[in-house]
């Protein structure tokens, strides 16, 4: 019987698991290369913000803040990312996901209060994810977000650079908003790890922090590269570490 690991799903989705296929074939891709099972447990972010109580993450060896814009179930995804980061639970954060842990670590880590992205509050005082520059004039938006598969350039030395055994790289994307490179020097003062950043220089692509066993964000979408025996490397390396974690607390 193999060994399995529990993985908290936290989406807005979730009763729609199918909007999530790609990111559930990915961990699929990555436990059968390491011969363990994941079990996915699906967490409504939008019930878990209105009732925190309800739902038990330390029982978990694994986080995954899923995709999916707009305000409902942020605030539920930011408590997620909160309860990883603080417990060194594996995490992974993935498109909005990446940008809410961005936002998490701005309120509770750097005390920007009501910091959030303007996707959701267009007035907040500290904007750390806004639209993309290119964005911000636009009227018509049918098929103008960042699509498609770009280069990064990840920081040599960092974990995502190991997993990928490589310097540079080239992802898939889907989005509108980004990290507001404003506060980059804030971040990493405070221990974020800016650790891929766009072949031009112009987006942040990933990001990790020190002192925690695996907290990767990521702006792109590596589960849709990932194939049967070749998974994608930030699946795969979130997957050991969920195994390596639970070990540790037998």
């Amino acid at each position: 019987m193999k060994e399995f690991v529990r993985i908290a799903m936290c989406g807005k989705y979730t009763k729609l698991k199918d909007s999530y296929i790609s990111i559930i074939e990915a961990l699929k891709h990555a436990g059968a290369k390491l011969g363990i099972s994941p079990e996915l447990e699906w967490i409504e972010t939008t019930k878990f913000e209105e009732d925190p109580s309800s739902i038990n993450l330390k029982d978990y060896d694994g986080i995954v803040v899923l995709p999916g814009f707009g305000a409902r179930g942020t605030e539920g995804k930011i408590l997620a990312i909160e309860y990883a980061r603080v417990n060194k639970i594996p995490f992974l954060g993935i498109c909005y996901g990446f940008q809410l842990a961005v936002v998490e670590f701005a309120r509770n880590v750097l005390g920007y209060k009501n910091a959030h992205t303007t996707e959701v509050d267009p007035n907040t005082p500290y904007p750390v994810v806004d639209l993309l520059p290119e964005q911000k004039n636009l009227k018509n938006l049918g098929g103008s977000m960042r699509l498609g598969a770009y280069k990064i350039i990840l920081k040599e030395g960092t974990m995502v650079s190991k997993l990928y055994g490589s310097n540079v790289i080239s992802e898939r994307h889907r989005h509108r908003y980004e990290v507001n490179q404003k506060y980059l020097k804030d971040f990493e003062e405070a221990g974020m790890i800016i650790s891929g950043i766009s072949y031009d220089g112009k987006s942040i692509e990933f990001i990790e922090l020190k002192d925690h066993p695996f907290f990767l964000g990521t702006q792109s979408h590596p589960e849709f590269k990932s194939r049967p025996g070749k998974p994608s490397p930030p699946f795969l390396g979130f997957l050991d570490a969920c195994i390596k974690y639970k070990k540790l607390l037998k």
